[in-house]
């Protein structure tokens, strides 16, 4: 597994740990990380897209970006009162994938006041709804031309930095 899938997994952490427990929020998130260290993190939500098209624009932005691991999460409802905070970090030469899960824990007017420490498992890639990102895709000259201002639209919103090597 590379390196940067294993950092990418403690930075998702503590980033949904700052979100969650400082800013209320639990946003739906994507980022990514190519082999020269450059990071790409974004909200799914701001694409207002149907899952299918989502999962094609992710799958451009990983090959467009050469990406080398990637890792995408959720809040996860289980019933009111038992909601965890889940991501997977999914790297381009390993068959296994890192999935972590942490309790999120809400007070009666529903703001989020404690977060348990992230469980961390190893899974097979393709058990992964989204885990097949890096796979060969065709799209038609509109559809990429459509992605490519879409991403430059983002931009804007992108958070965008080098990890180092």
């Amino acid at each position: 597994m590379h390196l940067f899938s294993e950092n990418l997994a403690v930075e998702i952490a503590s980033y949904y740990r700052n979100l969650a427990l400082g800013h209320g929020v639990v946003p739906k998130v994507f980022t990514l990380v190519n082999g020269g260290g450059d990071q790409f993190l974004f909200f799914i939500d701001d694409l207002n897209m149907e899952k299918e098209q989502e999962n094609q624009f992710l799958a451009f932005i990983v090959r467009e970006h050469e990406a080398v691991s990637y890792a995408r999460g959720t809040l996860v409802i289980v019933e009111k009162g038992q909601q965890y905070i889940e991501f997977a970090v999914v790297d381009q030469d390993d068959d296994d994938a890192i999935v972590c899960s942490a309790e999120l824990t809400r007070d009666m007017d529903d703001k989020p006041i404690g977060l348990s420490e992230f469980d961390k498992t190893l899974v097979k890639k393709g058990s992964i709804i989204f885990g097949g990102l890096f796979e060969p895709m065709q799209l038609s000259e509109a559809k990429t031309e459509d992605f490519e201002a879409l991403w430059d639209e983002m931009k804007s919103k992108i958070l965008h930095r080098t990890m180092g090597i």
